[in-house]
């Protein structure tokens, strides 16, 4: 049994969860964009956990961390939110977070956030095919050769 909040009731309860050991990326993407080809699988190589409001993130970045004690990779802040938005996100977060932070903007470009030396974290300007490159390097999306496979093919895979 794991402690869960349950944010539409507003309180805890204790539920059955996969013991799923992977490292896990928390996704905040904008609901009119067009999808992504998430490697949500359990072949993946992260846990993708989807936020459905960029509000929500410090909330389920510093609840996942401290008090569930799961293991938090990165986030995300795909093609939703604001620059003010994506810097009060950096400016709170817990200091037992060492992930990157990345924000795509709308045009596919954007921002990573990652720890530097010392601690100290530091800010990465990246064109679209930096993105691009970052979350296929990451394995966070299904590969051309995987998307290319019949429906059903892909399916079975997860």
């Amino acid at each position: 049994m794991v402690r869960r909040l349950d944010i539409e009731a507003g309180n805890e309860r204790n539920i059955e969860m996969n013991a799923d050991s992977r490292r896990i990326t928390l996704i905040a993407r904008h609901p009119g964009m067009p999808e992504r080809a998430w490697d949500d699988s359990t072949c993946g190589r992260s846990r993708l956990i989807f936020v459905d409001s960029l509000s929500f993130l410090p909330f389920a970045l510093d609840r996942g961390i401290n008090e569930l004690g799961q293991d938090v990779d990165r986030v995300i802040i795909d093609r939703t939110g604001t620059a003010v938005q994506f810097l009060e996100l950096l400016a709170s977060l817990p200091h037992e977070f060492v992930g990157d932070v990345l924000f795509v903007r709308g045009d596919g470009a954007g921002f990573l956030s990652s720890q530097g030396r010392g601690g100290d974290r530091v800010l990465y300007a990246l064109s679209v095919s930096d993105v691009d490159f970052y979350l296929m390097t990451h394995g966070l999306l299904y590969s051309a050769a995987v998307l290319a496979l019949p429906s059903p093919m892909r399916v079975a895979r997860a």
